[in-house]
């Protein structure tokens, strides 16, 4: 099972952070992060006996340090779209997301944003899963504590029911090494240089839903890495460096 971590986004209502904390001490979780926190008055009062969850929590500079071990990051937004130019706003219900965690492992940060702005499109690019809870459109934003309660209790759940055991998952490192040979693929292939970006936040958002095991992992980078260095060798250009 993986390890969840509760990363809340520049959140400027202490109230909101200490209801976080009860929410996560009703349901187990520990880990919490805040990423340049505004102003804790209250969070205490509201954590009630979760207290020790504030009392643990880090503080981050920036969610680039937040982040940083995480094998696999999990976003939240109150703006889905299923439109396909809308890449960084497709996204899962909270149920299944959480059914798809039960095949992941590691470190899996809970990226909240701000109670204001919610998380920037430059965020949501370092997101490999994103979350969206359904609610009524004519108001869909709902508070930052009522939001990680409602994700968590889905995780809660989704770990109570029993599993097979999982195959052992490729790790966060693992992970960027094969984007990064994804992307030398792209230029190697000459793809369009405005449509990389894109190309590549898709294959993020790929690799998220599915959990590649290290197995598939390696089976990837040996076709990328091979197809990449054909292409040089037939080119006259440079291939990838060696395999780390």
């Amino acid at each position: 099972m993986p390890r969840y971590r509760v990363v809340l986004v520049e959140p400027r209502e202490g109230g909101n952070v200490g209801a976080v904390a009860r929410i996560m001490a009703n349901l187990g979780y520990e880990d919490l992060v805040l990423v340049d926190p505004g102003s804790l008055a209250g969070a205490y009062r509201r954590a009630m006996h979760g207290r020790f969850v504030l009392k643990r929590a880090e503080t981050a500079p920036d969610l680039r340090t937040a982040i940083a071990d995480a094998d696999l990051v999990v976003g939240t937004t109150a703006i889905p779209s299923s439109k396909e130019e809308a890449f960084h706003r497709h996204a899962l219900t909270p149920w299944d997301m959480a059914a798809g965690m039960q095949q992941v492992g590691g470190t899996v940060a809970l990226l909240f944003g701000r109670e204001d702005f919610g998380l920037y499109n430059r965020e949501l690019d370092r997101v490999d899963v994103l979350v969206h809870i359904p609610s009524r459109p004519e108001y869909p934003v709902l508070n930052l504590s009522h939001a990680a309660g409602i994700v968590l209790y889905e995780l809660y759940k989704a770990e109570e029911r029993p599993t097979l055991d999982p195959p052992r998952a490729a790790s966060g490192p693992e992970k960027e090494r094969l984007h990064q040979t994804f992307r030398e693929f792209l230029a190697a292939t000459r793809y369009p240089a405005h449509r990389r970006r894109r190309t590549a936040v898709l294959f993020r958002r790929l690799l998220g839903r599915a959990a590649p095991s290290k197995w598939e992992f390696h089976a990837l980078m040996g076709v990328f890495r091979g197809a990449t260095k054909a292409i040089s060798r037939t080119s006259g250009s440079p291939g990838p460096g060696p395999s780390s």
